[in-house]
């Protein structure tokens, strides 16, 4: 009776779920097409002949393309096993693409923020006399983003959500004149409703408060059109690429930023969502473990102008950004204290440069000493899994750091896959035991460091909107070396026999999700 009980609650529990219908929406469209391209190629020759052409032009302007090795790989090995099938998946699903006007408008904001973004060449002089090779990593950042290197700008590194929460409750009640919000996910529970409250009371004193979420991150976690509920509390608030159960390659770019900005000076980034798991105010895959950075000072204008570049893209506002309204300076006339340099970036899918991964792969390959990294995905493609190889045969101590309690278990066995070749070059891998390991960091040779937003992942590093903060001779980066030292207590290290000694039908299944990697 009690079984009978519990299966219904759970069907019941799904037949109500949203993401229920979006998926069944998805998969019948899905079927509806491969079944219609299927038929055609059937009923005739011709078009049978016409679909052939098609796929081996789509391979070779696929090979042609300026992508990753591997990207090009895995699309055109299942395009040539499975044509039909495999061709439609690439058309919807393998591009990066926004909307046209969408990434035309982003190109133009961006280009009206460079008078206000220049490099102050003092500060890119003392970089160099303590390090050309950091330098050229501080100018490459900017070339590419778009976002100079800082002084004056202090940095608190927080080693878990429950740290960070009760700082960005002090730091919004003190907001007196702009909160900027933008997360990939923003769920109901005490953490939002806490935030809320504080947003809903500031937006009522005449704060500005704007909030941008993402439509598919917030697909399960908020209610349709809760967009609405926040303008009727006094918040305005806008959805980046709205979820839609109609298969469009336009729904495969995400924004996977978390950027809070407080009056211009204050700004927090970081793995952390809004969300309770993230805080352990609920359990789920365990223990979460993840980081985040509070920047105060100059640095955090970047910060600002990347949330009013996505506020003028997907608010469709055409006027020109009043970039003097909220320079740090403004709302802070002191001198801000700081150590060391902090250049925060953002990453885009729309400029065919995958910065997130160059930024990653320049401290490996400029590493002397070691390079400690946490990621909860590790889906990487050969330039990475090279640079990391080298860097550990060079005799760099290279530890990786992933979780012990997958959140997706096809993605931790795809990550588990990559274990062996790393371990055999002499990489050290530990899987965090507690639960999920969310946080994404590097730091190398008590130098540099970057916490950010940016899995080791083929979504995270081409299709999605990025964020991060690089850190050189800040005081911050022994507090993330030290916490990556005492995380390490709670891991279990991944030996070469675990990866050998595994079942044949996990290894052979692990070979096809290899396949599929640019797909996960």
């Amino acid at each position: 009776m009690n079984l009978i009980i519990m299966l219904l609650k759970k069907t019941a529990k799904l037949l109500f779920n949203r993401i229920f219908y979006v998926a069944l929406a998805l998969l019948i469209q899905l079927g509806w097409l491969f079944i219609l391209v299927w038929q055609l190629a059937a009923y005739s020759k011709y078009i049978s002949f016409g679909i052939t052409v098609l796929t081996i032009l789509v391979v070779l302007w696929i090979v042609n393309r300026r992508i990753n090795p591997s990207y090009k790989l895995g699309w055109t090995m299942l395009i040539m096993a499975v044509p039909i099938f495999g061709l439609v998946l690439y058309i919807l699903f393998g591009k990066s693409r926004i909307a046209q006007e969408m990434q035309e408008h982003y190109t133009e904001v961006k280009k009206e923020s460079v008078p206000y973004l220049q490099q102050d060449p003092k500060i890119m002089q003392k970089i160099t006399e303590t390090s050309p090779s950091a330098a050229v990593q501080s100018k490459y950042i900017h070339r590419y983003s778009g976002f100079p290197v800082y002084e004056n700008t202090t940095a608190e590194y927080f080693q878990v959500g429950d740290d960070m929460f009760p700082v960005l409750v002090k730091e919004l009640e003190q907001a007196k004149h702009y909160i900027y919000i933008e997360y990939f996910i923003i769920n109901d529970g005490v953490m939002w409703r806490t935030i809320l409250d504080i947003l809903e009371k500031k937006a009522a004193a005449g704060v500005d408060v704007r909030i941008i979420y993402d439509g598919f991150g917030c697909l399960t976690t908020l209610p349709h059109r809760y967009d609405k509920v926040l303008r009727e509390k006094g918040i305005q608030c806008r959805i980046f690429n709205p979820f839609r159960p109609m298969l469009n390659i336009v729904q495969n770019n995400r924004d996977h930023r978390k950027i809070c900005v407080i009056d211009g000076n204050t700004g927090f980034t970081g793995g952390i969502n809004l969300s309770d798991e993230y805080i352990n105010q609920k359990e789920r895959f365990g223990h979460w473990k993840d980081t985040a950075v509070m920047l105060k000072g100059e640095a955090v204008w970047s910060m600002t102008v990347m949330f009013l570049h996505m506020w003028s893209v997907v608010s469709g506002i055409k006027n020109p950004l009043e970039h003097e309204a909220y320079l740090p300076h403004v709302y802070h006339p002191e001198r801000f204290e700081g150590s060391g340099f902090i250049q925060p970036f953002s990453d885009t899918p729309l400029d065919g440069e995958v910065l997130g991964e160059n930024i990653y792969l320049n401290i490996i390959n400029k590493a002397k000493r070691y390079v400690y990294i946490c990621t909860p995905y590790l889906i990487i493609d050969n330039e990475m899994m090279t640079a990391l190889c080298l860097a550990a045969k060079g005799g760099v101590d290279v530890r990786i750091m992933t979780p012990g309690t997958p959140d997706k278990k096809m993605v931790f066995l795809l990550t588990q896959s990559y274990y062996e070749q790393l371990l055999e070059s002499g990489v050290k891998i530990y899987e965090y035991q507690p639960g999920f390991l969310h946080a994404k960091s590097f730091v190398c040779d008590d130098e540099i460091a970057v916490v950010g937003t940016i899995n080791l992942d083929y979504r995270s590093l081409y299709l999605h909107f990025e964020n991060g903060v690089w850190m050189y001779k800040n005081d911050v980066i022994r507090d993330i070396l030290q916490d990556f030292r005492e995380t390490m207590r709670y891991c279990e290290p991944v030996t070469i026999e675990f990866c050998k000694n595994r079942n044949m039908v996990v290894r052979a299944f692990q070979s096809i999700l290899r396949l599929f990697a640019p797909m996960l």
